[in-house]
């Protein structure tokens, strides 16, 4: 069974006129008969995105098509990704009010998974090649209600708007070579796919690993090319 069959299982479950905002207060109060952590960690970026896409006016194209690119998306299963995505447009709960459940459903121990997320909302804000002021704010506020600091913003910022080396990593420029490795090497470990699909990113997903690889090992080596 795929996830987006699951997803749309969990939406079935939904009473009418109920929104989404049940769904994660579902999967938080009763974990023992909710879906597995992927399909929470799904359904909360596609409503995050959408009610991101809300935040600088317009959903484009482009915008839709980054869905696609951090979730792998048959055909056959579009529906369950819309339904999500236009049931969290026309909720008139805000985004905010979203962000603090999706961060309840997870937990107070779960830093990582909220990076992950966080991740993925980077991913789709930045994906028509602009970052608007408004996805800025958005981004920089739902990270806030997820209890990351300002300085985690800053890198996943880094990784996806601009190219600060040391930013990606998280570092002061006048680090040592070993707190630049000791950085490095942490990050590395936290972003691996088998751990990220362990603390709940669908394998469906996992592009955002993938990426973020990519993002830090190149601002390592950029790091130690200038050094040397």
């Amino acid at each position: 069974m795929s996830i987006w069959t699951r997803i749309a299982e969990a939406l079935s479950a939904l009473a009418k006129g109920e929104g989404l905002g049940t769904v994660f207060d579902r999967l938080r109060v009763s974990p023992e008969r909710s879906p597995e952590r992927s399909v929470g960690f799904t359904i909360a970026v596609i409503a995050l995105g959408a009610k991101m896409a809300k935040a600088d006016g317009q959903v484009t194209k482009d915008e839709v098509a980054a869905f696609r690119r951090v979730f792998s998306i048959p055909k056959s299963e579009e529906s369950s990704a819309a339904r999500v995505f236009n049931l969290a447009r026309q909720d008139v709960a805000g985004f905010d009010a979203y962000a603090a459940k999706i961060r309840a459903m997870f937990g107070p121990n779960d830093r990582d998974v909220m990076i992950d997320l966080m991740e993925g909302l980077f991913h789709i804000a930045t994906a028509d090649g602009e970052f608007h002021p408004a996805e800025e704010a958005f981004l920089r506020e739902v990270c806030r209600i997820f209890g990351l600091t300002d300085a985690c913003f800053r890198s996943l910022r880094a990784r996806h708007v601009n190219d600060d080396p040391y930013a990606v990593l998280g570092i002061p420029p006048d680090a040592s070579p070993e707190e630049i490795k000791k950085a490095w090497r942490a990050a590395v470990k936290a972003s691996h796919p088998d751990v990220m699909i362990a603390r709940g990113v669908p394998p469906e997903a996992i592009k955002l690993a993938e990426d973020r690889m990519r993002a830090l090992n190149a601002a390592y080596e950029d790091i130690t090319r200038r050094a040397a």
